[in-house]
């Protein structure tokens, strides 16, 4: 019995942990950091920033890393206080705020991510994070919960795509009747 209990709050564990990690990944990751971390990273002046990155004394970028990501984590802090308190929007106000910010701590990682890697401790860390991480990607419940994530993702476009074609194609029903409602309000408007 005992035995039984520990696995389902093993599996209880893993469940919330490929939650929290799908909604990261997919989500916030895909679907809003990783376009800011493009559009960011497509910026020139960053070319003189990593030139003096690299220049950078070890101890120094790791405390612009760690001060970059500890805001992320603090607005991230912030935010999930002002749901909780009822106060959405204001709340993802700041959620959105910390997406540049933590793309851009990203970007710092992945220029310095050698002079990183110089601390053992952060070695350590970073490769006990990926391992994680790797583990957690081959749990069984982690493989069916992206196989429904990605049925349920092509069923969301499907779904889109009948939307967009019955009501926003050029010579649709919807858009020809827009455009007639449009046409009469500026005829009348006119006289």
């Amino acid at each position: 019995m005992f035995l039984t209990m520990k696995n389902k709050f093993i599996s209880f564990v893993q469940l919330i942990l490929v939650v929290i990690y799908i909604l990261f990944e997919e989500l916030i990751w895909e679907g809003i950091a990783k376009p800011v971390y493009a559009f960011v990273h497509s910026f020139q002046v960053l070319r003189k920033i990593e030139a003096v990155l690299h220049d950078m004394n070890a101890y120094v970028l790791l405390f612009v890393f760690s001060l970059l990501l500890a805001i992320v984590q603090i607005l991230g802090l912030y935010a999930g206080i002002l749901f909780v308190s009822g106060q959405v929007f204001l709340g993802f106000l700041f959620y959105l705020s910390k997406i540049p910010i933590a793309a851009f701590a990203f970007w710092v990682f992945r220029v310095t991510e050698d002079k990183l890697m110089q601390f053992k401790w952060f070695k350590w860390l970073y490769t006990t994070l990926m391992d994680a991480i790797a583990w957690l990607k081959n749990r069984e419940i982690y493989l069916k919960a992206m196989q429904n994530f990605g049925a349920l993702k092509k069923r969301l476009k499907n779904v889109m795509s009948r939307i967009k074609q019955k009501y926003f194609e050029k010579e649709s029903p919807f858009i020809k009747t827009i455009k007639y409602l449009y046409h009469t309000v500026q005829t009348r408007l006119k006289k």
